[in-house]
């Protein structure tokens, strides 16, 4: 189902040659852009042309990664799912407004018709031409609304159906969506905790290595004193100089 909503909104995008980039697009990795004008049998340059008309709505990312051989850049593409529904719900919503008034101004309005021209004009209009086709001269003829009010009803109904099948894959996305966010969350959760046990185990190692030292320090042995030190006695040079006295 999500395929072909997705097939709808790039064809309305980008026209009818972008329809089978779809499904290479519909991916969970960005896909080389030279891949794709080979999948889809165009030249590079046109591809690009329908990768940037659907950028320009937002319907789709890209990562770009440099050749370090040749030294040019590279664009990886993927289609944004949620993005893509969202948009091609809003083009039916106006749709449905369009209808909306058509039917309303049909419902108030009497229009009247050429059958052999096939023009149509309102009221207003036919009156300024006296009721008669400049085209053919024959009398205008009262409009039967009646057929196209049915059918503008049905349209309604159809686009109204199509809107709720939209909406339930807008909410299967949002929900795989916050899904990747919990699992990337968790896994932030676990690098950082990594990171938070390396730290630790670096300051404890550290904190050994201080402590390592101090005790070496400690046990470090002094230095002995000399037995004149000791006893306090003079020493000889000093001696000799009393008995000279």
């Amino acid at each position: 189902m999500i395929n072909a909503f997705l097939k709808e909104v790039i064809v309305y995008v980008a026209g009818k040659p972008a329809e089978n980039i779809t499904e290479i697009l519909s991916t969970k990795k960005h896909v080389n852009e030279f891949l794709i004008a080979k999948k889809i049998d165009l030249t590079i340059n046109q591809t690009r042309n329908i990768l940037y008309k659907i950028s320009d709505n937002g319907l789709v990312s890209s990562i770009r990664k440099k050749d370090n051989k040749k030294g040019w850049y590279t664009y990886f593409w993927k289609i944004e799912n949620l993005k893509s529904l969202e948009f091609l719900k809003q083009v039916l919503l106006k749709q449905i407004e369009q209808i909306n008034n058509h039917i309303k101004s049909r419902e108030s309005k009497q229009f009247y018709i050429c059958e052999r021209c096939n023009i149509e004009l309102t009221e207003e209009k036919a009156l300024l031409h006296n009721f008669t086709c400049d085209e053919c001269g024959d009398v205008f003829k009262i409009k039967d609304n009646f057929k196209l009010l049915r059918e503008f009803k049905k349209n309604l109904e159809k686009l109204k159906n199509k809107i709720y099948l939209i909406d339930q894959e807008i909410e299967k996305e949002k929900g795989k969506i916050e899904k990747q966010k919990v699992v990337e969350g968790k896994k932030l959760d676990k690098e950082k905790a990594k990171e938070t046990i390396k730290k630790g185990l670096a300051r404890k190692k550290l904190a050994e290595m201080n402590l390592k030292n101090k005790k070496a320090t400690l046990k470090k042995p002094k230095k002995k004193k000399s037995f004149k030190q000791k006893k306090n006695l003079p020493s000889v040079v000093g001696l000799k100089n009393k008995k000279r006295r």
